[in-house]
């Protein structure tokens, strides 16, 4: 694998390299790394520094990136990107009407995820307590194993993709309570394939509780997550469970015959 995130063995014949390696230096910002030297973005991405140094000319003059001395950041011009995605797929129409009927009955937070790799993308994101705690935002990336909407992606996967991506996780404490063991996070992904939910306590970051449910397709396959979360210490696993489960299993069924007849939204949950 290199800085273009993909193995030699499973690209296609007409695989753009450049192309790859352009998108590559784009995500491999973020708010750990809001600007960097060329050196610093080469050794994330992967590159030697003269192929980062051309995506990045490339990049600057199409106007996606710009420079500050010898630090690269991005301009705003990236963010046309994640709202052709946003629009096209009708997000605001079929996905936050759901998202906002689960706030407006249990407050705190609500979002729908698809699984990329290791992580969880989220696609929608609606909450009223932003004063409170930093929240998800349309397109943030969180470590799978360290949350409820993974937890559920991964368990929707069959035996073998489900190796495949632990395999190819290295799970970090981000708390003290973040489960690590890839033994320890199988067995919960097993168990939430036989309740259908998942719950968790400040695994991401302290203060977050969490109950996700899967998302399906017309065939039955989980293509998304749904969950709401609030503040541990105010709601407990076995509260969300009681009183937002049937909200929540409800809210992802609409989205799912959502998708079923929206072909855009289709579209954006069709993982083959």
């Amino acid at each position: 694998m290199d800085g273009s995130g993909t193995m030699e063995s499973e690209r296609p014949a007409e695989f753009v390299e450049a192309l790859a390696k352009g998108l590559a230096v784009l995500e491999c910002f973020d708010a750990a790394h809001p600007d960097m030297t060329l050196s610093e973005i080469a050794r994330r991405v992967g590159l030697s520094p003269a192929a980062a140094r051309r995506s990045l000319i490339t990049l600057g003059a199409l106007g996606y990136v710009g420079q500050n001395g010898k630090r690269f950041h991005l301009r705003p011009k990236v963010m046309s990107l994640g709202s052709g995605f946003y629009f096209a797929a009708r997000i605001d129409e079929l996905l936050l009407p759901e998202l906002r009927k689960i706030v407006e009955a249990h407050g705190d937070a609500a979002s729908v995820a698809m699984l990329d790799g290791a992580d969880v993308i989220y696609i929608a994101h609606h909450s009223t307590q932003r004063a409170r705690r930093a929240t998800a935002v349309v397109g943030a990336r969180y470590p799978a194993h360290a949350t409820s909407l993974g937890r559920v992606l991964m368990a929707g996967l069959d035996d073998a993709a489900l190796e495949r991506t632990l395999a190819a996780m290295t799970p970090v404490a981000l708390t003290s309570r973040t489960v690590t063991s890839k033994v320890a996070l199988r067995a919960l992904v097993d168990q939430v394939r036989e309740t259908g939910f998942a719950t968790t306590v400040d695994q991401l970051d302290y203060g977050i509780t969490a109950l996700a449910v899967p998302i399906r397709c017309a065939e039955g396959h989980v293509v998304a997550a749904l969950n709401s979360s609030g503040y541990s210490g105010m709601v407990t696993p076995d509260e969300m469970v009681a009183n937002r489960l049937a909200d929540l299993r409800a809210a992802a069924s609409r989205i799912g015959a959502a998708a079923a007849r929206v072909p855009a939204l289709s579209a954006v949950f069709d993982t083959r």
